[in-house]
């Protein structure tokens, strides 16, 4: 069963969503549950006004909501989905520069992530360093071929989306990975290819990373996807 999504469309709430912070509390949400802004400040290291305020223009682009309290004083937030998706195919400049804006903090959040994991390799398990890492292989195929490719990736993962919603279905020994693929055309499209689809060689990029996080995902043939980096 597909993991319920919000799904933007405005470029406003596209841009609204590209925020270091704002892509942290959703993360912290979907992992841990309702909270208050005061115990999201806690666990991310902000003030309570800053997070508040964040959380509340989450909650005007339709990713986060209130939940019931424990009593009349506490009024926590709560994720409204599991994912975020958005579409990348628009012609509308505003939506298309709103999505590049979406993208770049995505990749900053990738970067900082493979960092992370990086500086705390040395002290990963024999068994945990043998299948994580970073890589890439080039493949040549055309647009199609590649919505196809990264379905059938998508399909496999899909696989492991109830352990996501149900603990109890997670093996002993098993741990939170983060699989970031990033699929990057190696050269330009050629002139001769404006307004049609294009042959140019790609170059798929795929990074794994092993960590606390689940980061954001995107799935090709359909619209973007990011559960919110964990």
């Amino acid at each position: 069963m597909p993991l319920p999504e919000v799904k933007l469309s405005d470029p406003k709430a596209l841009r609204g969503y590209a925020h270091p912070l704002r892509m942290a509390l959703i993360g912290l949400l979907r992992q841990q549950g309702p909270m208050t802004a005061t115990q999201a400040a806690e666990r991310l290291g902000e003030t309570v006004p800053n997070c508040s305020f964040h959380l509340r223009q989450l909650a005007k682009y339709g990713l986060a909501e209130r939940a019931p309290g424990a009593d009349a004083r506490e009024r926590p937030w709560r994720a409204t989905a599991l994912n975020t998706s958005w579409d990348d195919a628009s012609d509308d400049p505003q939506t298309r520069a709103a999505v590049d804006q979406l993208g770049a903090a995505q990749l900053a959040l990738y970067v900082r992530k493979a960092e992370d994991f990086l500086a705390r390799r040395a002290d990963e398990p024999t068994a945990w360093r043998a299948v994580t890492g970073f890589g890439d292989r080039q493949v040549y195929v055309t647009a199609d071929e590649m919505a196809e490719l990264r379905a059938r990736i998508d399909g496999l993962l899909a696989e492991y989306d109830d352990r996501i919603v149900d603990p109890t279905k997670r093996p002993a020994g098993s741990r939170k990975v983060s699989l970031i693929r990033l699929a990057v055309p190696a050269d330009p499209p050629p002139a001769a290819a404006t307004g049609t689809a294009s042959t140019t060689a790609g170059n798929a990029v795929a990074a794994e990373a092993v960590g606390d996080d689940v980061g954001p995902r995107s799935a090709a043939g359909r619209p973007h996807r990011t559960d919110g980096p964990r």
